[in-house]
């Protein structure tokens, strides 16, 4: 017998913590951004509230081109949460931002086997609610 899909429950939420909210209203925006030191220049993503070079308190929030290369990925069979059956199998990549970044995100519409180490990759945005906008990646049309 099939699971009815309909019926599952909905995808967890993410819970932030408020040194977060600029990324957060930035992919709301449509707009990939991560923290640059005030002090010594340097990116930090995700946000956390101290400089890991400098050790600064002070940052301001800068936009990323949200293009880089895949440095891997792996497939999901199982979903961690019954939320996510309904898209099993997916993908998830991490990506080497031209910034010199790393992010992690979902990969839909896309196998394994359509993917290879430094493929070019730039950020989409899911907009799941009025409230709620995620990032996933996709191929780069060359």
């Amino acid at each position: 017998m099939k699971e009815d899909l309909s019926k599952l429950p909905p995808r967890p939420r993410p819970e932030p913590p408020r040194e977060h909210d600029g990324y957060w209203e930035g992919l709301k925006e449509h707009k990939l951004r991560a923290q640059k030191c005030s002090s010594c220049g340097s990116l930090r993503l995700y946000p956390r509230p101290m400089c890991g070079e400098c050790y600064s308190m002070e940052f301001e929030w800068v936009d990323l081109k949200g293009t880089g290369k895949i440095h891997s990925w792996a497939t999901s069979h199982h979903p961690f949460h019954a939320g996510f059956k309904n898209i099993t199998p997916y993908l998830t990549v991490t990506v080497d931002l031209h910034e010199g970044l790393r992010l992690q995100a979902p990969m839909y519409n896309h196998s394994s086997d359509e993917i290879f180490i430094g493929m070019d990759v730039s950020v989409a945005f899911e907009n799941v609610d009025e409230e709620l906008t995620l990032p996933h990646f996709k191929p780069t049309k060359t």
